[in-house]
């Protein structure tokens, strides 16, 4: 027979993929499975049958693998759980010839006989085990767990000095310990302590200070004191100066410490730090810290922790000089605890350290060494001459023809006020003009005689930060309003006229807004708009002309909507030209958020066919290399009064009613019922 043609071959709506159907047939195989059937069974043939037949799958998995433990395991269980104790012990030695080295298997074995009351077979599986592995620790454990349990202590003594003959590891000594400590056998528990001691010390087995600890507090807990401090001294004696280890000198040293020897904790403490490193022993050093808080003077814990201290700084500054954090640390240090000639010292041996770059990239650190030096002498030492001759001398240090602080000069100045030496203080802040003029210094020097409210100083001083820097704004903007708050307008006025012509100035946008918001609030109707105007013929830009439209807005007066709308068509007509067609919508937007609120409906039709159009573009783009980069899409804005592209915006509007027409042809094919019932109509 001829195979039947598919006629739609078209792919289906819903597609299935391979793993799909898969995963499908794995989950649909569990649920056609049937369940297993309940077997009852009634008489003792039928239960004969049942065991043969689980016999025979059990030994045909066992013949088929005879590696795999698990199915001998669950073929030991079933016969247990039938209490054919006798079968499951065939199998379980079975599985021990194919491998005896399966902890797993000795384990189940031995738990089978003891859940079945079977001590001797018990024991003697647990001997077999231990003596073919006796490396595995859980044999050990569980044996003499079960012959504790059954009250059996000479049997597990017993079998706890065979384990130590096998010098196991240091969990297993401790085991033995705490079995004898059960039995409150103190004496047995010190004697396997010193067996263990002695493995240590001659073995080196386990050659470390926490054993030696620990039996010291066993002798502690159990009131042995002597014994304790006599285990002690054997330990220090062993590890010798070599290695030592802080943990037991610390150790120790508590020791004492609880029997009130108060003396002997000291010496204890002094003689591990005088031979232990000072990296190696920040414990022991806190410790002894903290024991000295307790137990000793005030000025032997200062001291302890400020010679510290100081030793770790007095070799971070020998290893580098230079290193001007370590210095203020060690400056710290120094001012909180010692007298003043030792301040002054380290100060003198810090600011020795001078920078050996001429660049003030490495001289940002080391400065404030000499400013702290400066304030500790005025503060805490209230030596008002040295610190003078320290400002005096770090002014002379500095190399000002290439650069220099403003924040020293400055500093100095305020301390001869402080000093109510104010012709001093004059002269300092002169020559630093004199020597490196900055902006810092001048603002200081200004900011100062505005403070002491001399005026005609502030003046002079104006004058020559503007003859040194005519191109800061924020200058002649502070000169103008230190004259507007004199009241003297007129100079003002002259002050924002010099600015505004200057050839090069910084932010002129901010000093032309600040210009004209100062004739706004002198009411100089006015000249604000000669000043707009001035600002329009240097710059087109439109937030001037938004601002200056909003300006006659808010002026006041009758005629100020006609003037803001003039503003307005000024704008647009300047901006035809204008390359950023942005900023022309935003000019367009502002105005015709201006006609919403006030205009008339004639003016609101008007500034909507002002309105561009909004299309979307796509240009070529080039990498850097010259080659092409793919193609972009942007926004471009057409305004009516663009002849330019005027074809262009008709060709787009017929392709627009063309697209129109076919979606209607469209929706009238696919529903032909309208038609004729159009028709009939």
């Amino acid at each position: 027979p001829l195979a039947p043609q598919v006629k739609n071959k078209a792919p289906a709506e819903v597609q299935i993929t391979a793993e799909q159907l898969l995963r499908e047939a794995k989950e649909r195989e569990l649920e056609l499975l049937p369940p297993p059937p309940q077997q009852k069974i009634t008489d003792v043939e039928e239960l004969n049958d049942y065991k043969l037949r689980k016999r025979k799958t059990f030994e045909d998995n066992i013949r088929k693998n005879r590696t795999v433990i698990s199915n001998w395991i669950k073929y030991a269980q079933w016969e247990e759980s039938l209490k054919e104790i006798q079968r499951a012990r065939s199998i379980y030695e079975r599985a021990l010839d194919v491998d005896y080295r399966n902890v797993t298997l000795w384990l189940k074995y031995a738990e089978m006989e003891m859940k079945n009351r079977q001590v001797n077979h018990a024991r003697n599986i647990w001997d077999r085990a231990i003596t073919t592995l006796p490396r595995v620790n859980q044999f050990w454990y569980k044996y003499t767990y079960m012959e504790e349990m059954l009250g059996n202590v000479a049997g597990s003594r017993q079998v706890f000095e065979r384990w130590m003959e096998w010098q196991p590891e240091e969990q297993a000594w401790h085991s033995y310990i705490n079995f004898e400590l059960r039995y409150k056998e103190v004496d047995r528990a010190r004697s396997i302590y010193e067996r263990y001691i002695l493995f240590t010390a001659l073995v080196l087995v386990h050659p470390d200070v926490k054993n030696w600890i620990k039996y010291a507090r066993f002798e502690e807990k159990h009131s042995y004191f002597a014994h304790a401090r006599k285990v002690y001294e054997r330990a220090v004696e062993f590890f010798g100066e070599e290695h030592m280890d802080e943990h037991l000198y610390v150790a120790f040293a508590k020791f004492e410490e609880n029997q009130k020897e108060f003396e002997r904790v000291r010496v204890i403490y002094k003689y591990a730090l005088d031979r232990i490193p000072k990296q190696d022993a920040q414990n022991l050093f806190k410790n002894y810290t903290i024991f000295e808080k307790k137990f000793g003077d005030r000025r032997g814990i200062e001291d302890i922790i400020v010679s510290k201290r100081r030793f770790q700084y007095e070799e971070e500054v020998k290893a580098n000089p230079h290193n001007y954090d370590a210095w203020f640390d060690y400056l710290r240090l120094v001012e909180s605890d010692t007298d003043a000639e030792t301040v002054r010292e380290v100060y003198e041996r810090a600011i020795a350290n001078v920078p050996p770059i001429q660049e003030k990239r490495h001289w940002k650190r080391y400065i404030y060494l000499w400013i702290n030096y400066a304030l500790y002498e005025e503060l805490e030492a209230k030596a008002s001459e040295r610190t003078r001759q320290v400002y005096q001398a770090c002014l002379e240090l500095l190399p000002h023809k290439k650069f220099t602080f403003a924040k020293m000069w400055l500093l100095y100045a305020q301390f001869e006020i402080r000093q109510k030496n104010l012709p001093l203080a004059r002269r300092a802040l002169g020559t630093s003009i004199g020597k490196c003029p900055k902006n810092k210094l001048f603002k200081g020097y200004i900011e100062l005689e505005l403070q002491l409210r001399e005026f005609d100083r502030c003046r002079k001083l104006y004058e020559k930060f503007l003859e040194f820097a005519p191109e800061n704004c924020t200058s002649w903007i502070k000169f103008a309003e230190l004259e507007t708050i004199l009241g003297d307008i007129d100079r003002a006025r002259a002050i924002y006229e010099l600015a505004i012509g200057q050839p090069r100035l910084d932010m002129p946008e901010v000093l032309w807004k600040s210009y004209i918001d100062f004739e706004i609030e002198q009411e100089e109707y006015e000249k604000t708009r000669n000043l707009y105007r001035r600002l329009l013929q240097r710059t087109q830009h439109v937030k001037v002309w938004i601002s200056f439209a909003q300006f006659e807005l808010s002026a006041g007066r009758e005629e100020r909507l006609p003037r803001c709308r003039q503003i307005y068509e000024e704008a647009n007509k300047a901006m035809r030209s204008c390359e950023e067609k942005e900023e022309r919508v935003m000019l367009l937007e502002s105005w015709r958020s201006f006609e919403d609120e006030f205009g008339t409906d004639a003016t609101k039709e008007r500034i909507d066919k002002l309105m561009p159009e909004k299309i979307k573009k796509r240009r070529k783009l080039q990498a850097e290399d010259g080659s092409d980069a793919g193609w972009e899409e942007y926004y471009d804005y057409i305004f009516p009064e663009d002849t330019a592209n005027q074809p262009n915006l008709k060709l787009l509007a017929m392709a627009k009613l063309w697209k129109k027409q076919q979606q209607e042809s469209e929706a009238a094919a696919m529903d032909p019922d309208k038609d004729i019932d159009e028709s009939q109509t």
